[in-house]
């Protein structure tokens, strides 16, 4: 097959990964923030410290200004961060926590609705047993059939 259609399926699949373990998902996050704090330190010649608080802010696109790349590599990189949070990551964090508020906990089980099906099958078997059994009698009689509290 051709790689260039395999790798769109994988980068979807390492999303969809992603995207179902919000542990996942805050690791990822806190990945990011220390790699990108940890290269912006020597590129920038920053302290360990400024360089996270660089990173987080950048990550949250907050963008105070204290702190700003000079140099194209840290541009470059300050780039890849913010896209990566604002396109993947934090949209990714927002929708798993969003699907988890709008479950719906009146929604049948799989066992449930099982159960639903057979008391179903069991009713039409009875609906039908009890047609079969009127059709019988009515045609047994020449009027309404007749409650037996009346014979």
């Amino acid at each position: 097959m051709n790689a260039l259609l395999i790798l769109p399926r994988l980068l979807y699949g390492g999303l969809v990964w992603l995207a179902n373990s919000p542990k996942r998902l805050l690791l990822t996050y806190s990945v990011l923030i220390l790699i990108c704090g940890t290269l912006y330190a020597p590129l920038e010649d920053e302290t360990f410290g400024d360089s996270i608080w660089w990173a987080v802010v950048t990550a949250s696109t907050v963008g105070y200004g204290d702190h700003s790349p000079e140099t194209w590599q840290a541009r470059i990189m300050a780039a890849i961060l913010i896209s990566a949070m604002v396109l993947l990551v934090i949209p990714l964090i927002t929708a798993h926590f969003a699907s988890k508020l709008i479950v719906n906990n009146d929604a049948f089980h799989h066992e449930e609705q099982e159960e639903l099906k057979e008391n179903l099958r069991v009713t039409r078997a009875l609906l039908e047993e009890l047609a079969a059994r009127q059709r019988i009698t009515s045609e047994g009689s020449a009027g309404p059939p007749v409650a037996p509290s009346d014979r």
